[in-house]
């Protein structure tokens, strides 16, 4: 049995001639009114003008460079430039200038800024009080809980085939429920820094010891800590508003109503978790261990010192090991053109674009492993879901956008390609499947790489890419939005591309 190579995908637009859209082709031949008047009235002159004028709408409204078009670069440079000029691309934490009114305030940057974190009603046999986050800016409401997966490297094919399969069966039960607006999986791999087998070492080596024995044991600390890496891995999902906002009054309203809703959420995608997708451990995180995780995610060294506070901790209770809120961010953040500073560390951001030969799960692997030490490499798809009314028009549109395609291709007389043929294909399949109950999705990924600003951010960005492509993906460096793709790629807070809010 082969691992099944998934290809099912197709754009998400697909345009009615020549790869244009109805917008496109209109404002297209608007355009081109001009220079057929000046033809009929024989102005060679105004042809020329006309043709200049026309040549310029076409370069902005069909070249894309870079994933983006002529406007929307000159959009977001505007605002970059802005951002540089007045100062507001600067981040400079409140208990930085001593202004940290409470500890418990989210003090984060750009995107973060709109976040709000409650603790949730005690659940569960422990009665913990899960963190239920809270996004003004896009008004949504998630979830985290930090998961433990064996991998897949080892695996046969049968494997992961089925846990692929308990992947889908997870996004169909988001899109049955109609409430989870997205999962986000994340990952982020670090080089060990050996801080439990340190606090292990100090308990139990004796003062009396063989020389040659504890000679062997601070080798190997010394040589297999450079050599491990450290996996943490995050499931996140997302509820709008609008969505839980009927369901959370008749659960009793206000924030414990929408903790309510939530909590019954957690467990249907927890069990699906274990059971599907084959995770060893879910836990859903805490206020406390969410903001450790996003301190660790914007200063992967600080990891350390954490679990020495947390050592220390059991035999003196009045250490303090939890990372306050106004403190989980960087204390200061600057936001470059190609990357994104953040206290002495430097990240580069790029998403990924699907191949169209399609991939294999566990193909995105040589993106996750770090090159060097002190190399913090970071992972996040999210699966965005449609609901039915959406996905169905989706799907129309898609229809219709291929037929018309067709048949103007016909009309003109021009052979249709391979890929014009594919997408047609896809989008006549799609409403098949929707039929079927199954779920629409939107996916896209984010990867990024983090290091210390003295080692030099632009080679290991190229290196990043160089993985992305060895791993069969083509890599779109995220200029001029490296703090969004940094948030999204590293921060297990639920931020999302594909919001023009959360964006």
């Amino acid at each position: 049995m082969s691992v099944n190579t998934y290809a099912d995908y197709s754009r998400d637009r697909i345009g009615w001639f020549f790869g244009l859209s109805g917008p496109q082709l209109a404002i297209l031949a608007g355009a081109s009114l001009p220079v057929f008047w000046a033809l009929q009235q024989q102005a060679w002159a105004r042809v020329l003008g006309f043709l200049v004028v026309f040549g310029f709408v076409f370069l902005v409204t069909v070249v894309s460079i870079q994933g983006r078009s002529a406007v929307g670069w000159l959009w977001a440079t505007g605002c970059h430039l802005f951002a540089g000029l007045t100062g507001t691309g600067r981040f400079t934490a409140r208990a930085a200038q001593g202004r940290a009114d409470s500890l418990d305030d989210v003090d984060l940057p750009g995107v973060l800024q709109g976040l709000q974190i409650h603790d949730g009603p005690p659940a569960g046999p422990t009665q913990s009080r899960i963190a239920i986050i809270q996004n003004h800016a896009a008004r949504t409401w998630a979830v985290t809980a930090a998961v433990v997966h064996p991998g897949i490297g080892m695996s046969d094919a049968a494997e992961r085939n089925r846990q692929a399969a308990g992947l889908t069966s997870l996004l169909d039960l988001a899109s049955r429920g109609e409430l989870i607006d997205e999962v986000i999986f994340m990952v982020r791999t670090v080089p060990d820094d050996g801080a439990e087998r340190s606090v292990w070492v100090a308990r139990h080596r004796v003062p009396d010891a063989n020389p040659l024995a504890r000679q062997v044991n601070d080798d190997l600390q010394r040589h297999l800590s450079a050599a491990s890496v450290r996996t943490e891995a995050f499931v996140t999902i997302v509820v709008p508003e609008t969505r839980i906002a009927r369901q959370a009054r008749d659960s009793g309203g206000g924030l414990t109503g929408r903790a309510r809703v939530l909590y019954s959420l957690i467990g249907e995608i927890e069990a699906q978790l274990r059971a599907g997708l084959a995770m060893t451990d879910v836990r859903w995180l805490t206020s406390p261990e969410l903001a450790l995780a996003c301190r660790t995610g914007f200063a992967p060294g600080d990891r350390a010192g954490v679990v020495d506070a947390l050592a220390e901790h059991t035999r003196d209770p009045q250490v303090n090991p939890d990372v306050p809120w106004t403190m989980a961010g960087p204390s200061g953040a600057d936001t470059a053109a190609r990357h994104y500073s953040h206290d002495a560390w430097d990240s580069v951001s790029s998403t990924i674009k699907l191949p169209a030969k399609g991939a294999v799960i566990g193909a995105l692997a040589p993106v996750l492993t770090p090159a060097e030490p002190g190399e913090r490499r970071c992972f996040m798809v999210a699966f965005p879901i449609l609901g039915q009314t959406a996905a169905e028009r989706t799907s129309d549109n898609a229809e219709f956008a291929a037929d018309m395609g067709d048949e103007l291709r016909r009309r003109a007389g021009v052979k249709a390609k391979a890929r014009h043929r594919n997408d047609a294909s896809k989008a006549h399949a799609m409403d098949e499947k929707l039929a079927r109950g199954n779920a629409l999705i939107r996916p896209y990924a984010v990867c990024c790489v983090t290091v210390p600003r003295t080692a030099g951010i632009s080679e290991f960005g190229r290196r990043l890419d160089g993985c992305v492509r060895r791993a069969g993906f083509a890599p779109l460096r995220l200029d001029l939005a490296q703090d969004a793709g940094f948030a999204a790629a590293a921060i297990p807070l639920g931020i999302s591309l594909s919001r023009s809010s959360g964006a």
